[in-house]
């Protein structure tokens, strides 16, 4: 994985670290598309709360604003998150053979030691 992607994963986990722009995140998925407003109105927190967050997401580019007269419709970009997933899969990969190194390794020295 190149330098500009590594950049736009952690961009991605970042942004996806705070539980409450993952909420937001899932809500809109299950929707489709949502307004501040219409998130807001089932939150305990302000419209400009919610849009600073939806702002965050979108700077991850985790979600594409479309405006639509005088709302913001924010919908889910898969792109992002199917490479942060690319990369979680490829970083699991790297310890799975680690592991089975070591674990060879293991069985080696076992094998070489006395019993007692």
């Amino acid at each position: 994985m190149g330098t500009s992607a590594r950049l736009e994963v952690e961009a991605v986990f970042d942004a996806l670290g705070d539980p409450g722009r993952r909420a937001l995140v899932a809500s809109i998925a299950d929707r489709g598309t949502a307004t501040a407003t219409e998130l807001a109105a089932e939150l305990p927190v302000t419209r400009q709360a919610v849009a600073k967050q939806l702002g965050a997401l979108a700077d991850a580019g985790l979600l594409h604003a479309t405006r639509v007269g005088r709302e913001t419709r924010y919908e889910v970009t898969s792109q992002p998150l199917r490479d942060a997933a690319g990369w979680l899969v490829e970083v699991g990969a790297q310890w799975d053979e680690r592991l089975a190194a070591l674990g060879r390794s293991l069985t080696r020295a076992r094998a070489g030691r006395p019993s007692s």
